[in-house]
């Protein structure tokens, strides 16, 4: 038995509750903030007219307050409660902060209209089926298929787990032979391929149900059939020879392939309907001031908007204000009473620390965003330029943790005159070019891509003859850095970018 006296630090409720909204991207605070509304009832959106500027925010620096002091606990040892504040202490409504920074333009009262329903591509497919002369058997194959089908509209599942399953849950006993002939159906319906089972599948279902007369099609269908390895690999020389074409005959083929769709599903978002939606947490957008010879002399502004506009101004219910008023007044001490009066503590405890950390969240998330936009102004003027930055550039300057920064930029996007970015899009290392100077590997990267979109397609450039490029161009990057860039980019290697004519 032994005593050790030691300081350890952990995180309280509060933060860890605050750490968990900034990480979050708009759609999923504002899913957020809905389960607090339902969760808590003393939680409640504020009216217009109840709304009052906040015109007092957090330094940079103040990341957390201690909200276990006493001196600033919503329900003190007294239990007497300032309502006046918490009944008008809303959150930011998104116009508090200075006019060179935010500001709003037009009405936006359109954006607020539902989107128009569109039938996923499953529902399309389900009545596709639904006319196909399918007995009650191979009804349930086909249900068991089309909810099989993975985000590129392809069929992966065993079918020997298919026929298991309708055994095991319904009790029907079927072959394997049922599922592939149900299953080949499907391929036939709109969009054509779907439910194959690999790349091969999927072109040739698509090439077998193409017009006869399409130039180089039965090219193509012999090609896929029976020499894939050498198609995947782009051997031309033994494609040519094994087929008995030319260089013409070969580029048919290809130019007839290259009109299929590899990923049938791709476009219908067969597993989620919002997969590929993006809601942007920033716009920001620059105004210029006056200009010299037809230039811009650099007293423009930067408007710099939070995208909070579906999430509610919260407040405390003013119905427990009375509630809690009646209690003081009864002075019971009843079991009840007690039991009544915690609750109600405990719930404003909570819904006050989650309007805290929503409005910390905001001011974190707008001191990262003016940062960025001070460090990369050329970029968020040109739409080019982009300097080399790091995460700890940011921290720094805002006196935060790096990984503070880190869950602000994750997962969040800005809307800019040049598109749509995600924040982790600025943040790069720098490369030093002959002259010294200091450029982003973005930039860089970008460089290669364009040397790739140029090459000549027949003799493709190896990595090292990028380099080489990009030496001329006064950028040192070395053979295994170029390398590194073209995975990045999704670029293949020289021989699979490869192309006859």
């Amino acid at each position: 038995m032994s005593q050790k006296q030691s300081q350890q630090q952990r995180l309280s409720p509060q933060q860890i509750q605050y750490i968990k909204l900034l990480q979050l991207p708009t759609l999923a605070l504002e899913q957020r903030v809905e389960e607090e509304l339902e969760m808590n009832p003393v939680l409640e959106e504020a009216e217009p007219e109840d709304q009052v500027d906040q015109q007092e925010e957090l330094n940079p620096g103040e990341e957390w307050e201690d909200k276990n002091k006493e001196d600033v606990d919503p329900v003190d040892q007294n239990e007497d409660i300032d309502w006046d504040e918490f009944m008008h202490n809303t959150e930011y409504d998104g116009n508090d902060y200075s006019s060179s920074y935010s500001g709003s333009s037009g009405n936006e009262d359109w954006r607020d209209l539902p989107d128009p329903y569109h039938e996923s591509l499953l529902e399309e497919l389900e009545q596709q089926v639904g006319l196909l002369d399918l007995d009650e058997e191979e009804e349930m194959i086909a249900d068991q298929i089309l909810g099989s089908l993975d985000e590129d509209g392809y069929f992966r599942r065993e079918t020997e787990a298919v026929v298991d399953n309708i055994a095991f849950n319904k009790g029907v006993l079927i072959s394997e032979e049922d599922v592939e002939r149900v299953r080949k159906q499907i391929q036939q319906l709109d969009p054509p391929g779907i439910a194959s089972k690999d790349l091969k599948d999927c072109l040739i279902v698509q090439l077998e149900m193409m017009d006869e007369g399409v130039t180089g099609r039965d090219t193509a269908l012999e090609m896929l059939k029976k020499h894939w390895k050498s198609f995947e690999k782009k051997h031309f020389g033994k494609l040519k020879k094994k087929l008995d074409v030319d260089d013409e005959g070969l580029q048919d083929a290809f130019e007839c392939i290259k009109g299929l769709d590899p990923k049938p599903g791709g476009s219908g978002n067969v597993v989620d309907d919002t997969k590929n939606y993006i809601e942007p947490d920033f716009e920001v957008r620059y105004e210029p001031g006056e200009t010299v010879n037809g230039e811009d002399a650099g007293e423009g502004d930067f408007i710099i908007k939070l995208n909070d506009r579906n999430v509610p101004p919260l407040r405390i219910s003013p119905r427990y204000k009375k509630m809690w008023d009646d209690l003081k007044k009864k002075k019971n001490s009843n079991p009840e009473a007690k039991e009544t009066k915690d609750f109600i503590k405990n719930k404003i405890d909570s819904a006050q620390w989650f309007i805290d950390s929503i409005r910390q969240r905001q001011n974190t998330l707008m001191n990262t965003m003016k940062t960025i936009v001070a460090l990369q102004e050329d970029f968020f003027k040109h739409g080019e330029g982009l300097k080399p930055m790091i995460l700890k550039d940011i921290a720094e300057r805002v006196n935060l943790d790096i990984s503070t920064i880190s869950r602000v930029v994750n997962g969040k996007y800005v809307q800019t005159s040049f598109g749509v970015f995600e924040l982790k899009y600025f943040f790069s290392e720098g490369i030093e070019t002959e002259s010294g100077e200091e450029v982003s590997s973005t930039e860089v990267k970008n460089i290669v891509q364009e040397i790739v979109d140029n090459e000549d397609k027949q003799n493709p450039l190896s990595d090292q003859a990028i380099a080489d490029k990009l030496k001329d161009k006064g950028y040192k990057v070395a053979r295994r850095t170029v390398s590194k860039y073209r995975e990045q980019l999704n670029i293949p290697v020289a021989r699979l970018r490869k192309q006859i004519m």
